[in-house]
């Protein structure tokens, strides 16, 4: 098995993809053992923060009666609504001072999955220096999956974290890691 520490080059970059509250166990719209994936993506800052790569951690960050919501129309219960504990990063969750937060489905009128969805991400990485993305997060089938997707059409290297990921379902989990396979990226199994 892979350690982070071994794996990090110097144009790397960490992506935590929307650790909230509202996600992981107690949450709005919990992931099944969402808070599983927190040990994990601190091991993996950490050695970040060692190596002085850079770390990114993306957040949904909704207004009240957002389109994602059942209320509206949308498959969602209501969450990660804007200045809430739901909406608030996990708090076992160890992101560096150093992290740069990306906000995204604050959207009035479409929702937004990945974290290059119109929140100028990518030019923020080209600026950092950055070629390859390590990917973790929740939930793995939806905003993780479209992150990856979005960063490997946008020319990055990126590698999925399995063991810092979590699908809303299982078999939505099996079809995202098909989909992110067959897109070219890499799903890397650690410690």
């Amino acid at each position: 098995m892979a350690r982070a520490e071994d794996l990090l080059r110097h144009d790397d970059a960490v992506v935590v993809v929307d650790v909230q509250n509202d996600f992981c166990p107690g949450g709005a719209l919990p992931i099944t053992d969402g808070d599983t994936v927190v040990p994990v993506l601190n091991r993996w800052i950490a050695a970040a923060v060692a190596k002085g790569v850079p770390v990114y951690a993306s957040r949904d960050w909704h207004p009240a009666g957002h389109v994602s919501f059942r209320e509206r129309g949308g498959p969602w219960p209501p969450h990660c609504l804007q200045d809430t504990e739901g909406a608030k990063f996990h708090p076992g969750l160890a992101l560096p001072e150093s992290v740069v937060k990306v906000t995204k489905g604050a959207r009035f009128d479409r929702d937004q999955s990945s974290a290059f969805d119109e929140t100028g991400f990518a030019v923020r990485l080209c600026e950092d220096g950055v070629r390859r993305l390590w990917v973790g997060g929740l939930a793995e089938d939806v905003c993780v999956r479209a992150t990856v997707l979005d960063g490997l059409r946008l020319g990055f290297e990126v590698a999925l974290i399995a063991d810092a990921t979590r699908p809303v379902t299982p078999e939505g989990g099996a079809e995202a890691r098909r989909d992110m396979l067959r897109a070219g990226a890499a799903i890397v199994p650690m410690e």
